[in-house]
């Protein structure tokens, strides 16, 4: 069964096809920042693909954010998740084959819970400042996380806890905490919080880390 393209954005890689990585956006929605990740994980061999969650809304501000959030609603979110699993894995390598995910905070949460859903399509999460409920012990993934050693949302406390939380699960989890920087540190258009250091260093991780993985 062909799967047509939901509302998102799709990058492919110089050769046409790779491994296929889906990208969960931040509570911003679908913006150029998240369509950039796609466009750099193509040009590293990836075949990426960021659903849009929010069906063309965008937020500018945090109260626009806060505002998109908060009336977005989990079934749906994840219906249209599964329906980007679906069509991505046609259109990566192997095709109908397991898949990483990368969430950006809000995205995170939701990466976390499709790893628990469907353990059989998802070989590996990379999480952005943010974390959530891992029902790791449903999961067959390996977990990456990048997290801001100053951040209002994502208290250390919760890292803490998800990572050990998968650690007893006997997941493979590797947390990095990074000083000195606040959420979103990793996105340029968030100029109040972008560090250009911690993000390249976070790029390089997470592409090493999907290039171990495949």
């Amino acid at each position: 069964m062909l799967h047509t393209q939901p509302e998102g954005y799709f990058a492919a890689p110089p050769t046409g096809h790779g491994p296929g990585v889906l990208v969960l956006h931040a509570w911003w929605g679908l913006n150029d920042t998240i369509k950039n990740v796609c466009d750099r994980l193509a040009q590293a061999g990836f075949t990426a693909y960021a659903p849009d969650l929010y069906h063309g809304r965008i937020a500018q501000t945090i109260a626009e954010a806060e505002t998109l959030s908060g009336a977005a609603e989990v079934e749906p979110i994840k219906a249209d998740i599964a329906a980007a699993v679906a069509f991505l894995s046609q259109q990566a390598t192997p095709a109908g084959g397991q898949l990483s995910v990368i969430g950006f905070s809000f995205g995170a949460y939701f990466a976390l819970e499709l790893a628990a859903d469907m353990p059989e399509r998802i070989r590996a999460v990379t999480l952005f400042y943010g974390t959530g409920e891992a029902a790791a012990a449903r999961s067959q993934a390996a977990y990456l996380g990048h997290f801001a050693a100053q951040d209002d949302y994502e208290p250390a406390e919760f890292v803490d806890q998800l990572e050990a939380s998968l650690q007893a699960a006997g997941r493979p989890v590797t947390f990095h905490r990074y000083p000195d920087v606040d959420h979103w540190f990793f996105e340029p258009d968030r100029t109040d919080a972008y560090n250009q250091a911690a993000a390249e260093l976070a790029w390089e991780r997470t592409v090493a880390f999907l290039k171990q993985m495949w």
